[in-house]
């Protein structure tokens, strides 16, 4: 089939790479316009948009997808199908409908859970045993289009969001070709999405990722790495801001209060509303991360002092 991809950040990668792989035409590569990044705040092309240009291959960058000019250079690609991966843009009907086969998007959970922006980091931060990836087709409704397939895909104890969410992009990319390569064949139907089981996943702001140390530990811990690597999940000492990596829950109880901080041989750890997490990397502000026995030689925390 011939394809425009539409992806932008660096998960939209590997999807890229195995349609490179396989016998479909890739087009062009629709992405959001480039942002600014970094200390200097220069302008950088997302990871969607690098991949095609390194390649030679057409990038799109409108504004908004219903731009007029866009619209008019989709219809003149005319491509028999759009698979979409994190574009980060509602897509308007009048785009909908140009591809012969629609927009097919692969989404980050089992749909009917967990639509919307943040499908990962939710099924992290909820403590779901088992996520996976769904290949549907895009409406007007937040992920609620009809679905081709879907995969499987165990969440580990110490899975952060970016774990889990790596190991997905590579699934999916293989869910995504195989589904592409079905609907060429005309040998796959898209099946409607149960009516019960819906969860939405609304994007995790900062706010999201503060660490509540009277959580139990295990929220604790599901906070933080749902939290990582972004936005990060942070605390306050001393009035300022420090971001922490993965915990370790040690079981059992603890003397120390919620976000009481004690040094040992065991390490770190800080008090929470049923037991105590190790601490792992610890990033203050404006210095580089660092291992956490490291944190607490420079800072020496007093006895009963306590992160906020």
């Amino acid at each position: 089939m011939r394809l425009v991809f539409a992806g932008t950040p660096a998960v939209a990668v590997p999807a890229l790479d195995a349609i490179a792989a396989s016998r479909h035409e890739l087009l062009a590569v629709l992405t959001r316009p480039d942002a600014p990044a970094g200390r200097g705040r220069h302008l950088v092309r997302s990871p969607a948009g690098a991949w095609a240009h390194e390649r030679g291959i057409e990038v799109l960058t409108p504004g908004r997808p219903r731009d007029p000019e866009f619209l008019a250079r989709l219809a003149e690609l005319d491509p028999d199908c759009v698979p979409v991966v994190a574009y980060g843009a509602l897509v308007p009907p009048g785009a909908l409908e140009i591809p012969r086969y629609g927009w097919i998007n692969l989404h980050f959970s089992l749909l009917p859970a967990w639509r919307g922006a943040a499908p990962v980091q939710h099924a992290v931060l909820h403590g779901d045993e088992v996520t996976g990836a769904s290949v549907f087709r895009l409406e007007a409704g937040l992920d609620t289009g009809p679905v081709f397939g879907t995969l499987t895909e165990p969440i580990r104890p110490t899975d952060t969001a970016g774990d889990l969410l790596e190991r997905l992009a590579h699934a999916g990319a293989r869910l995504l070709v195989e589904v592409l390569d079905g609907i060429e064949a005309g040998v796959l139907a898209a099946v409607p999405q149960p009516v019960e089981g819906v969860s939405l996943a609304p994007k995790i702001t900062v706010e999201d990722v503060q660490v509540r140390w009277t959580e139990p530990a295990f929220g604790v811990d599901r906070r933080i790495r749902a939290g990582t690597p972004a936005p990060g999940a942070w605390t306050t000492f001393r009035g300022e801001r420090v971001k922490l990596g993965p915990v370790t829950p040690t079981g059992g109880g603890s003397s120390l209060k919620p976000g009481e901080i004690a040094v040992g041989r065991g390490g770190v750890l800080v008090g929470t509303g049923t037991g105590a997490v190790a601490l792992g990397e610890v990033r203050a502000a404006g210095k580089k991360p660092m291992p956490a026995d490291a944190w607490a030689r420079g800072v020496r925390p007093e006895p009963g002092e306590a992160f906020a």
